[in-house]
């Protein structure tokens, strides 16, 4: 008898670890395919998948279960969406930042996946593990060191059905829409494996009504010019693909875009292109203190007010990332300071602590950040200026078009990232901003991607990476607010505040349930 007991008890114990390991496998890969929903990929309806994949992971798990399904899965996301770092810090420092960095931005989703299995039992429970998700951005928007917004599920969907909510609710909304389909689908799939027909309706139903009302808001999603046009150019001079190194390259970063800004003069007198309205160097194109007569020069001569991006430092200041406007006759006027500085790079938090993780702490000063709205007048024209990073966080482009804005234009420098998908994760943020807001997008790069956008999303021109181009594109002034601006953050905050009731009723019942079951225990 013993004999016979003995091989049984390594079976049993693989049987019990079986499961943990497929499901955990199941998260892992579900993170993956939530991965390949981002740019430079149009497969968007993948993100609902990845879900949905997460969501049967999820099924039936206790808190701890759901941490670490919802941390495996937010390194299938993350790390292979980051891995741009290491285009940035080069092979040789090693991939400790790209790592850690993921780890930290899995950690949250593995928190709200963790919430989830607390809600998972209040009815209707794909609504609030989808709200639960979403909520978990916020947080991660602000903490640590002012947050990095990067890959929240709204930036997979520059297109697709989910993308008119954007107009209605901005990010929060269409992020939410994808969840709750993913979530409500994998419930569907749960009860049709069981057989279980009578409680499909309401999963069918959260499956089904968010993409069919995406759907229907896309007629209603505005392009026309409603304050006339402008014709706009880019200047996109190139940089060296030195990632890292970029840091010394400032004098060739003014250098390739003085001379692309001759080329471009060049073409607008031959008549090879339409005389633009403004002008747009991309971000830091140039270091700038006080006077800069051979910028002056350059605009004189193209006789176009012009948005230079400069890293500008006034005596005695600190350096600042900043948007100048330049006029023809007046010469530099006013200007836009970056307020949402990146950690590590242009800020750098617990020096101490960051010498472990970037090679260049001690040889970098802190930028300042700005303080005013990012909304510059220029060309007779109320323009939105988030630089770069900005343009992943809501708020910025927010308080630029409720000023007045009636154009976006996204100064950017990819250059650091090298041939990565960074830059086209970008464009897509911007894409999804000019839903959001019904406002035309001119993104301009150093290095490229450059693009024009229409108020829809669509994009009309673009440029390749690492060439010296210029793109002359004609961009509808627009004026009307969409229901996201005019709502403003209360759509984000409603989330997170439905978030926060559905925890507290799940837990609510869940010391019921334990009480119930005691009682029901002592009673017997």
């Amino acid at each position: 008898m013993a004999e016979s007991a003995e091989p049984s008890a390594p079976t049993w114990k693989k049987r019990q670890w079986r499961p943990w390991l497929l499901r955990l496998a199941l998260a892992a890969a579900s993170g993956v395919v939530f991965y390949l929903a981002f740019a430079p990929r149009d497969l968007w309806w993948l993100a609902p998948l990845g879900f949905a994949g997460l969501g049967l992971a999820l099924r039936g798990r206790r808190f701890w279960g759901g941490l670490g399904y919802g941390f495996a899965f937010g390194l299938g996301l993350y790390l292979p969406l980051l891995f741009w770092l290491q285009d940035f810090l080069g092979r040789g420092f090693g991939p400790a930042p790209w790592v850690a960095l993921s780890a930290a931005l899995a950690a949250y989703l593995g928190l709200a996946a963790a919430l989830c299995t607390v809600v998972a039992r209040l009815p209707g429970a794909p609504v609030w593990m989808a709200a639960v998700i979403i909520a978990s951005e916020t947080p991660r928007s602000w903490w640590p060191f002012g947050g990095f917004p990067w890959g929240r599920v709204a930036f997979s969907q520059p297109e697709g059905a989910f993308t008119p909510l954007a107009s209605i609710g901005g990010a929060p909304l269409t992020g939410f829409a994808v969840v709750l389909t993913g979530f409500a689908l994998a419930a569907l799939l749960a009860h049709a494996a069981r057989r279980d027909w009578r409680a499909l309706r309401l999963p069918v139903i959260a499956t089904v009504v968010p993409v069919i009302a995406g759907l229907a808001l896309w007629p209603t999603i505005g392009t026309a010019a409603q304050a006339g046009s402008r014709t706009v150019a880019t200047v996109q001079g190139n940089a060296p693909d030195v990632g890292l190194d970029l840091i010394n390259e400032s004098a060739t970063l003014r250098a390739n875009h003085l001379a692309q800004s001759e080329v471009l003069a060049a073409r607008i007198r031959s008549g090879a292109v339409p005389t633009p309205d403004l002008i747009v160097w991309p971000e830091t194109a140039t270091d700038l203190t006080t006077t800069d007569p051979v910028l002056d020069q350059v605009v004189r001569d193209l006789g176009i007010p012009t948005l230079i991006g400069a890293r500008y430092r006034e005596p005695g200041q600190r350096t600042q990332n900043t948007e100048f406007v330049w006029d023809p006759a007046t010469g530099r006027g006013e200007s836009y300071s970056k307020q949402e500085l990146v950690p590590f790079a242009e800020f750098v938090p617990a020096r101490s602590i960051a010498r472990w993780f970037t090679p260049f702490v001690d040889d970098t000063g802190d930028m300042q950040a700005g303080s005013t709205p990012a909304v510059l007048d220029i060309a007779g024209t109320r323009v939105a200026v988030p630089i770069c990073y900005e343009i992943a966080y809501d708020y910025v482009s927010r308080d630029a078009v409720d000023d007045g804005a009636q154009l976006i234009v996204l100064p950017t420098n990819n250059a650091w990232y090298g041939h990565s998908e960074m830059t086209y994760q970008q464009l897509a943020m911007a894409r999804l901003r000019a839903v959001e807001h019904g406002r035309a997008v001119v993104v301009s790069a150093t290095s490229g991607v450059s693009a024009l956008v229409e108020p829809d999303g669509a994009v009309t021109q673009s440029t390749s990476q690492f060439t010296a181009a210029s793109l002359v594109g004609d961009v509808p002034l627009r004026t009307q607010a969409t229901l996201s601006d005019r709502l403003g953050a209360s759509t984000e905050y409603g989330l997170v505040g439905a978030a926060l009731a559905a925890i507290l009723a799940g837990l609510v019942l869940r010391v019921r349930t334990r009480a119930a079951s005691t009682t029901a225990t002592r009673a017997e």
